[in-house]
């Protein structure tokens, strides 16, 4: 490599470790808030959700960093209460089969 292509590369290298860091600290920043929002079983679940489908976990932690914006947590979340949020997020229409008769 020339002297030239090599400094691109080594700033490509610090950009792709900088957005690794930033992102590294922005879930454990997530995390965090789930602990202090969630009793220990609620978490857990959380963390399970996490593993199997990033994209409902991050609703999920959306939905309680809001309701912790608007003082509605009076109380730790327990696992009933994640499970009807868990309900809401999740609502899908069950699929309806029509037959028309000739």
């Amino acid at each position: 490599m020339e002297e030239g292509e090599d400094e691109q590369y080594n700033k490509k290298l610090r950009k792709r470790v900088t957005e690794a860091l930033r992102a590294a600290k922005l879930e454990e920043q997530k995390k965090e808030i789930m602990k202090q929002f969630l009793e220990p079983k609620a978490y857990e679940r959380v963390m399970n959700i996490r593993a199997s489908n990033y994209e409902l976990y991050s609703n999920i932690v959306n939905v309680v960093v809001s309701l912790a914006q608007g003082n509605r947590i009076n109380s730790k979340i327990n696992e009933s209460q994640l499970k009807s949020i868990l309900a809401k997020l999740t609502n899908r229409r069950e699929p309806t089969i029509e037959f028309k008769h000739k």
